[in-house]
């Protein structure tokens, strides 16, 4: 597959389209599509203009898209329940990857200059609290509990997407486009596992950018507890639990009972036996599948993405010239930079 067949591919599945229903869409054949995909035939430039405008985007991004450091169509870092329909993670991978590219687009014409930065760490040689514990003193955050994740993540230049999955067996997935971290979370899931996807997610970012580990999602998790709920100062916190004490605790830290649980357990400050009595209670009030207090809890919103494209539209671009930029073939297809009081829509 060359890189316009995988870029085209790629396009095709964030929008949940078919072969059939792209070709025709773009008034081609279903078979000459397959071997434009497959890089088995080059498309001309009216034929490829009618691809891109099919699919929302310009000619020029679906050509640029193979230029990326990397592949176009990266596996992304996922936090997914086993149950969760291959082909619905793998429309959402490829969104991701397109809002990678979408990103990069605009980043050729657009400079962002970050406050902070996402460091990245070698997993072999840092342990994953370790290397939360530096992002949280590279970052210069305060003691204790961390008030809004998004806002700490965008300020180290992260582009946090948020958008409804359609499902709640996926919260999130992240991956880089060269030197700009991106994060794309599930809107509906509640504030505590929100927060918990993104600590997930940071966590994939710093451990994960170069190489995957068999043991990852672990790190991930070891990571987002560590960068949430610092053991130096929640350790005490979590001797003698009960649903009381969870319930304060998770007012307090903005995670979940079953995070707080689960962060115990790894640090011994509770029993194996514990631990089930816990999970146990919870059950039986049928906590285990939506916590009660989510709804108390500060949300987690991204503002970024909005606040670049604001700032384009105060410098004298219309919303046309913004999505453009982007690779989008009009505003209404602008699904990321969207200034304010224009209404996002969904790939």
């Amino acid at each position: 597959m060359t890189a316009l067949g995988e870029a085209i591919t790629t396009a095709r599945r964030a929008r949940g389209l078919t072969q059939e229903e792209l070709a025709t869409a773009a008034g081609v054949t279903q078979a000459a599509l397959s071997r434009y995909e497959n890089g088995m035939r080059e498309a001309d430039s009216d034929v490829l203009a009618r691809l891109a405008a099919a699919l929302g985007v310009t000619a020029s991004f679906l050509k640029a898209a193979g230029a990326v450091r990397g592949a176009m169509a990266v596996d992304a870092h996922m936090r997914r329940r086993a149950t969760a329909k291959a082909t619905t993670w793998r429309q959402l991978e490829a969104k991701l990857n397109m809002y990678r590219m979408h990103i990069r687009h605009l980043m050729e014409e657009v400079s962002l200059k970050a406050n902070q930065q996402v460091p990245r760490f070698d997993p072999v040689e840092t342990d994953p609290a370790d290397a939360a514990r530096m992002v949280r003193m590279q970052w210069r955050m305060p003691i204790g509990p961390v008030r809004s994740v998004a806002r700490w993540m965008e300020a180290a230049g992260c582009v946090i997407l948020s958008e409804d999955f359609a499902t709640s067996r996926v919260d999130g997935l992240s991956q880089w486009v060269d030197d700009y971290p991106i994060v794309l979370i599930n809107l509906v899931a509640p504030t505590d596992r929100l927060r918990l996807t993104l600590g997930h997610e940071l966590g994939h970012l710093c451990l994960h950018a170069f190489e995957v580990t068999p043991d990852m999602e672990d790190q991930a998790n070891r990571f987002a507890a560590e960068f949430l709920m610092p053991e130096e100062v929640i350790r005490p916190q979590l001797r003698n639990l009960n649903l009381g004490r969870l319930h304060d605790l998770k007012r307090e830290w903005g995670t979940s009972m079953q995070a707080l649980i689960e962060h115990a357990y790894r640090l011994n400050t509770i029993t194996a036996s514990k631990r089930e009595y816990l999970y146990k209670q919870l059950s039986s009030k049928g906590w285990r599948t939506r916590e009660p207090l989510s709804e108390e809890l500060a949300p987690e919103t991204p503002v970024l993405a909005q606040s670049i494209g604001d700032a384009m539209l105060d410098k004298g671009l219309t919303p046309d010239e913004i999505a453009l930029m982007a690779g989008f073939s009009e505003a209404s297809q602008n699904t990321i930079f969207v200034p304010k009081g224009r209404r996002l829509r969904v790939l």
